[in-house]
């Protein structure tokens, strides 16, 4: 059986480190751990990662996040895996840092890079895995700033086990099915003390997101 993980991110270095490209340091993570490389093709780069009898594709897309619906697409058609079978990593301002949110559809939440991805498809009707980063303290409208940031000293260290429940998440989610994956990994984690601390706040709040 056949899937196509995508993470979502923005390319280029200024993006590299921000919690905006949560869905792309999964990817990474996931091919790094399986000595696997990606490649860089139309819309985005690939690997293929093969796990206890199931082939994964993962995608970065290269479209920025606005466009992420462009690559999902072509991607979707050019491996000929179902749509029931596209699982989508993103970041999520709405949740507490470290918390995964695993579902089987699902409204955009106001993340631009679901939103091009529903528009793309005609549907929300696809599994998305969402990365909690919390919010930071920012209020409502000024998401961009954080999320646009980079991580806190307390995230970077909480990081590599993160992207390790991630990754496992998304593995249990390929061969034992989305409802125990739920089960087994949409569960709370706390939130790293400097996380609600105003000082974190970048001063401008006049990003606008790529």
């Amino acid at each position: 059986m056949n899937y196509l993980v995508v993470g979502l991110g923005n390319i280029g270095e200024e993006y590299a480190a921000t919690r905006h490209n949560m869905g792309f340091m999964v990817l990474d993570a996931w091919a790094q751990a399986s000595n696997a490389v990606f490649t860089v093709g139309r819309y985005g780069a690939t690997t293929e990662i093969s796990f206890k009898g199931r082939k994964f594709t993962l995608l970065k897309p290269s479209t920025y996040m606005n466009l992420s619906g462009r690559a999902v697409r072509y991607w979707l058609q050019k491996t000929r895996v179902p749509q029931e079978n596209l699982l989508v990593v993103v970041d999520d301002f709405a949740i507490p840092f470290g918390t995964l949110r695993l579902r089987k559809r699902g409204s955009d939440g106001g993340h631009n890079g679901l939103k091009s991805i529903d528009y793309s498809l005609a549907s929300d009707d696809y599994a998305r895995l969402r990365v909690g980063t919390g919010n930071g303290g920012f209020a409502e409208g000024h998401q961009v700033d954080f999320v646009l940031g980079e991580l806190l000293l307390e995230e970077k260290r909480a990081m590599p086990e993160l992207l390790e429940r991630a990754v496992a998440c998304i593995q249990c989610y390929g061969t034992e099915g989305i409802d125990r994956a739920m089960t087994q990994f949409n569960r709370t984690k706390p939130k790293p003390a400097a996380e609600t601390q105003s000082s974190s706040a970048p001063d401008s709040s006049t990003k606008k997101e790529p």
